[in-house]
């Protein structure tokens, strides 16, 4: 809950800005890694999620690693200091310029999305005379029951190898020379609420794995990928996710013989800790009575409700009023999908108020473009405040 002393000084700066609650994401990075060392799990951060610099000097000083999903972010990982050591590259669609990079600086492992790309990372890999740790990122088919728009591991999925196709090329992989096929990855999808889809992917993880090293593969570590959800309707509810439960489900349901387990959260360390603050600048009424509340944020700084429908609780923080309308809160984008959400209970809100788009820490800011040439919005801490 923002404080009144902190809603006067909001109401000061120029908006729209993403807000970050420091001590949140501190809270959120004890809970996770607090919770992963009872079992020696390795924590690596999705950096996609937010690569905001304050962000990543926290995570990094909490010991997460880092998982990338292109050759930028694998740069951005290393110039904030991260162990490339702690650096694993995923992506189903690497260019060689980033293989190349990435292979240079000898990061923890490529995870391979296709036979074609170990064949390439093979080829690039000899050339420069090297020998790059590889994790196959088997896709296990497995419903996460999430948005469809980010599920990530079922059968007709762009992500990741079949398991069959593996299996009939397995002595083809092991033979590439300037490989060393150490790990198998998976990753199912994001914003994954329902924790016995965890479960179901053990059950899935503990067959491939015995057929993998059945298939003659010598596996040192296993990825589990990450997807665990956060609680967008009521986030004041359950401000840090429920690391506890998964990590235990996982203790639980996982054989792979002692190897070494790692996940990669991105939404559940970075998605309650921001927050976009945005003013009213006009009300509006349509020919049909629809109330409109046309703020200065748009799709360009937060596109999730545009691109798949996601929600994000939305509050009036600045309002005195105890009456209430019905709002449909629309942006600035010469669009019409550039809309937050409608029919949203908010007091009577007028021109200069401000709203806030609650749990938008996690692909918000990273996900911002200068379409219709916004400015990219800026950073706020709540230390600073």
């Amino acid at each position: 809950m923002i404080s009144r002393k902190l809603k006067d000084k909001l109401a000061g700066l120029e908006t729209p800005f993403y807000l970050y609650d420091m001590d949140l994401l501190r809270l959120t990075l004890e809970s996770a890694v607090s919770m992963a060392s009872r079992y020696g799990y390795k924590l690596h951060y999705a950096i996609k999620a937010n690569y905001d610099p304050r962000l990543l000097e926290m995570i990094r000083s909490y010991g997460l690693g880092i998982d990338c999903a292109s050759g930028n972010e694998v740069r951005c990982a290393l110039e904030a200091g991260f162990d490339p050591s702690g650096v694993v590259y995923a992506g189903v669609g690497k260019k060689e310029s980033e293989l190349r990079y990435a292979i240079s600086q000898g990061i923890f492992a490529i995870n391979c999305e296709s036979l074609e790309e170990l064949e390439v990372l093979s080829a690039l890999a000899t050339e420069m005379g090297k020998t790059v740790t590889v994790a196959l990122r088997v896709n296990p088919d497995i419903d996460p029951k999430t948005n469809h728009c980010i599920d990530t591991g079922q059968a007709d999925s762009k992500f990741g190898i079949s398991y069959e196709e593996i299996l009939e090329n397995s002595e083809r992989i092991r033979q590439l020379p300037g490989l060393r096929v150490r790990g198998m990855h998976l990753h199912i999808g994001s914003q994954i609420r329902e924790l016995h889809v965890f479960e179901y992917l053990c059950e899935k993880v503990n067959v491939i794995v015995e057929n993998l090293e059945a298939a003659g593969f010598e596996l040192e570590f296993v990825d589990v990928g990450g997807g665990l959800g956060i609680n967008y309707d009521m986030p004041e509810n359950e401000p840090v996710p429920n690391f506890a439960s998964v990590f235990a489900i996982i203790h639980s349901h996982l054989r792979v013989g002692g190897r070494p387990v790692h996940f990669e959260f991105g939404r559940a360390i970075v998605g309650q800790c921001g927050e976009l603050i945005t003013r009213v600048l006009y009300n509006k009424t349509t020919a049909t009575g629809r109330k409109l509340l046309i703020v200065d944020s748009s799709m360009t700084e937060l596109i999730r409700p545009a691109l798949y429908g996601a929600y994000h609780n939305i509050e009036n923080i600045t309002s005195a009023e105890t009456k209430r309308e019905k709002y449909t809160v629309v942006g600035t984008a010469c669009e019409s999908t550039d809309k937050f959400d409608e029919n949203v209970s908010l007091p009577v809100s007028k021109r200069g108020d401000l709203l806030t788009l609650k749990s938008a820490g996690a692909y918000g800011q990273s996900m911002a473009s200068r379409y219709n040439l916004h400015d990219l919005p800026r950073s706020v801490y709540s230390e600073e405040l």
